[in-house]
């Protein structure tokens, strides 16, 4: 069943051209374009500063022996803030805001649903980010030693998960409640549909999460006798951070691709019903992070034993990898029925999902219990994999989108060397870890470790990609901001593509639609242009 949407946002739209006007607009606009894009900002500044920590972290590791640029109390305190910022102060807040900024107009409602929930979703993220961030910078987090400092790493943390959450609801219940007439659930675009798995997903995930958060800060606070001192926090908050609580925060980034590829191969989606189930597939993660536990094949023991670890390992690891391949398998069948091209939107995505599946891959690797890879660096370059993967398709849907976000069309040429660059960074961040994980590197670790092999070779590597990628980052904010500040217009509908939201003028107006569409398929904007033979 679907709603329609009332009029909201007019009253937080002012004629003031004022410098404190318009911050009084982003401030209090229930625009969910604005809402999303703030998102979006904030997580493109985090993602240039976590790579640079990242490049430290790997340069520092060239050698071992002793601190090259901080001390080791400060090298562990900067890895974790490392991993903090890459789940939950990049990935994470960036699909939620794109999903904002894009869901609604692709269902065809003129707002989003519960707009302030949004609104108060991106607030409380980035209060509770900046506190994390302050905590670190005042020896607190996991293993500081102030203990204030670490009770506000927890409430920050807490309230960045609640941001992240009330995003999360306000999405999903915009694709569950507001959908143009006649759209059902099964006409859902390819990205809504992923928002709304990955949504859901995070709905199920991130109370469990919130909640070992609350048990950890009254313990912490009064008595830490139940889960222990500053010390021993990520033996319960680690799975927050790693796989497969990772995997619930990509599936819109595989939503990515599915909604470019069709649009760039100029054809309908084929096996569409097989997308939209590899899509939900991926979400089996889900009960891999709310169970808190890693689920690893161990071949010793009876029969019985190891065929009770075999279907634990296959289901809880296995079903996410499945997901993935047959969402990217899937998308890329477009190719064969049409005419192919190429653009930077969709190299971008393919690239990024691609260094998706090589992080689902290498996670099912990991958990394999005779590899011996737990507790190894192979963790951070699976982890390195998924976030950074992430972030070049979340560009690639910035790049496509941006038309209707910000009424320009980025220079395509200079955009897809950009793509390129950045495949380079994140198999230089990700891959150099995973063979410094079966020489035995362990996890987070910056000093006082050795094994035989380059071990400076493979965290110079390690640190030149995280350079690499911020600096893609970097150029491409650069590129995006020249754009939007040149005002080069964009056309409507500049991909030819087959979603409703290029059936409004770019930029979209606040209220998206003047007049809720009627439609009748998954592809309605295709339905109405003339038919396009594809040849033999």
């Amino acid at each position: 069943m679907t709603t329609i949407d009332t009029h909201v946002g007019v009253s937080t739209h002012t004629t003031g051209s004022s410098f404190v006007a318009s911050v009084g607009q982003w401030v209090t606009s229930s625009d969910h374009k604005k809402i999303g894009r703030l998102f979006i900002g904030l997580s493109l500044l985090y993602a240039i500063a976590v790579a640079v920590i990242g490049a430290l972290i790997g340069f520092e590791r060239i050698n071992p022996d002793g601190a090259q640029f901080f001390d080791a109390d400060a090298a562990l305190q900067l890895t974790q803030l490392h991993r903090h910022a890459l789940v939950f102060g990049l990935l994470a807040p960036l699909f939620i805001g794109l999903a904002i900024a894009v869901v609604p107009m692709q269902v065809g409602a003129r707002a989003i649903a519960l707009p302030r929930l949004a609104q108060l979703g991106f607030w409380g993220w980035a209060l509770g980010t900046d506190l994390v961030l302050i905590s670190f910078i005042a020896n607190g987090g996991p293993g500081g030693g102030s203990s204030d400092m670490v009770d506000l790493y927890l409430l920050g943390l807490g309230l960045s998960l609640a941001g992240l959450l009330a995003g999360a609801v306000s999405v999903a219940t915009t694709v569950l409640t507001s959908r143009a007439p006649g759209m059902g659930l099964m006409d859902v675009p390819a990205f809504s549909w992923s928002a709304l798995m990955g949504s859901v997903a995070s709905v199920l995930s991130l109370p469990v999460a919130i909640g070992t958060v609350a048990y950890l800060y009254v313990d912490h606070t009064y008595s830490q006798t139940a889960f222990g001192d500053n010390k021993v926090i990520n033996t319960w908050l680690g799975w927050v951070y790693a796989q497969p609580q990772t995997f619930v925060l990509i599936v819109m980034a595989l939503g990515v691709l599915a909604e470019i590829a069709p649009v760039t191969a100029r054809t309908r989606q084929p096996l569409r019903p097989v997308l939209l189930a590899g899509i939900a597939l991926i979400t089996t993660a889900t009960l891999g992070a709310v169970t808190q536990t890693a689920h690893v094949l161990d071949l010793s023991g009876t029969t019985g034993d190891k065929l009770s670890s075999t279907i634990l390992f296959l289901f809880f690891n296995g079903l996410p990898l499945l997901g993935a391949l047959v969402t990217v398998a899937v998308a890329m069948l477009s190719f064969k029925e049409g005419r192919p091209g190429v653009n930077a939107s969709f190299a971008f995505a393919l690239l990024g999902a691609l260094m998706l599946l090589a992080g689902v891959a290498g996670s099912f690797v990991q958990h394999i219990g005779d590899a011996a890879l737990v507790g190894t660096s192979f963790g951070e370059g699976v982890t390195a994999y998924v976030v950074y993967g992430g972030l070049l398709a979340a560009l690639g849907g910035i790049t496509y989108w941006a038309p209707k976000l910000w009424g320009v069309v980025l220079d395509d040429k200079k955009v897809l060397g950009l793509a390129g660059l950045g495949f380079i960074g994140v198999v230089l961040a990700s891959l150099p870890l995973y063979v410094a994980g079966f020489a035995d590197q362990p996890v987070d670790a910056v000093n006082d470790f050795d094994y035989s092999g380059p071990l400076g070779l493979w965290n110079v590597l390690a640190g030149a990609g995280s350079a690499v990628i911020a600096l893609v980052v970097l150029a491409y904010v650069g590129l995006l901001f020249a754009a939007v500040r040149k005002g080069a217009g964009a056309s409507d509908d500049p991909w030819d593509a087959h979603t409703l939201e290029w059936s409004i003028p770019s930029p979209a107006p606040a209220d998206n639609f003047a007049a809720l569409a009627t439609v009748s398929s998954s592809e309605p904007l295709l339905d109405v242009k003339p038919s396009q033979e594809v040849p033999a």
